[in-house]
């Protein structure tokens, strides 16, 4: 059965016979509007429409928790799928008053095993399908006040999860969220966060090639990459790269490349200066210039000592006026709802479920 929040019109009127295409484009567009399938639309035969209700429906999560930040605007979302598995959602607000970004999950839980990620002591549970991740974005945009006109602005694939583990679903809803008659979120305001997998990269600008790619580097260093990142032993952040200057050559759009630096781990001159060289010589080979990203670090447990601290403010000024004099100025990106354990490398599921 179709999950109707989660299909393109073009899908719908094929699978759905005498269904044409006007009319998929309008059942749609009612389905996103109302948030259900209205018992009538206009311009949309009965027979038609009776015809959708017999091939679909629309599934929902079961919103188990919201977590509103105290300390600023952020607000997370626990939800449980049918199976029992608990995803997270956060809604993020923007510079401006009204649009937000869904930061959403593409799997529950993650197998690559990050040490600075919370997620990854989840393990790998199982990929969302497209339903499951459109729904987030629909969670988000119910919680929005539509008479200030309040909307879903951007996405960003940065929840629970590898997202090119999960192409084929990812991909399926970006085409939903940037269909004009759906959710109508402009591809360029979509980002795909990933670890590293080269072929999904190549895939990823063939298959959707307005929307962002963001890398997470982490560290040029192959060694300390490789210790905080396992999947760098499969796919070398050579590779990655290099799948990535294709992409950048096939979209025209310049990567971002995020870097949360961790107190005497990757944080050195000689990290930062190593991450410059891979800045010049990706720029030299695609002929754009990645975005660096510094990402602070958010505490994933209670441990004493913990295993990572957030570099010093020192540290890290150093590291990033090293790249700036090298020519590639760093953004420190804002990561908020630390109080509610919604920030970047946060989100575990089952933390959220209330005892």
């Amino acid at each position: 059965m179709l999950a109707l929040q989660a299909v393109t019109p073009e899908s719908l009127s094929a699978a759905v016979g005498g269904l044409s295409l006007g009319e998929a484009r309008k059942v749609i567009g009612a389905i996103h509007r109302y948030g259900r399938l209205p018992r009538s639309v206009r311009n949309v035969r009965r027979t038609s429409l009776e015809a959708v209700r017999l091939a679909g429906s629309i599934p929902e999560l079961a919103l188990r928790a919201t977590h509103r930040s105290r300390i600023d605007p952020f607000v997370k979302f626990a939800l449980e799928t049918a199976d029992g598995r608990i995803i997270e959602t956060v809604r993020i607000p923007l510079e401006r008053p009204g649009r937000y970004t869904a930061c959403v999950s593409s799997q529950a839980g993650c197998g690559l095993g990050c040490a600075f990620c919370a997620t990854a002591s989840l393990g790998f549970q199982r990929n969302l399908e497209a339903w499951e991740i459109i729904e987030q974005v629909r969670v988000v945009h119910r919680s929005l006040d539509l008479e200030r006109r309040e909307r879903v602005h951007g996405i960003v694939f940065q929840g629970m999860g590898e997202p090119l583990a999960n192409l084929d679903n990812v991909i399926e809803a970006i085409r939903v969220a940037s269909e004009p008659s759906g959710l109508a979120v402009d591809g360029r305001t979509i980002t795909v966060c990933t670890a590293g997998i080269p072929r999904g990269i190549r895939l990823l600008g063939r298959e959707a090639p307005k929307v962002r790619l963001a890398l997470s580097i982490t560290c040029a260093r192959p060694a300390v990459r490789s210790s905080l990142m396992p999947i760098n032993r499969a796919h070398p952040l050579r590779e990655i790269l290099a799948a990535a200057v294709e992409h950048a050559r096939l979209t025209g759009l310049a990567p971002m490349w995020a870097v949360t630096p961790l107190e005497n781990v990757n944080d050195t001159q000689e990290d930062a200066r190593e991450l410059a060289r891979l800045a010049r010589e990706f720029t030299e080979r695609s002929g754009v210039r990645p975005r660096i990203s510094i990402v602070p670090y958010n505490a994933i447990d209670t441990s004493e000592p913990p295993r990572f601290r957030r570099s010093c403010a020192e540290r890290e000024c150093a590291f990033r006026k090293i790249l700036s004099e090298a020519g590639f100025p760093s953004h420190k990106r804002y990561s908020g709802g630390g109080d509610v354990a919604a920030a970047c490398g946060q989100l575990a599921g089952i933390r959220s479920i209330p005892m």
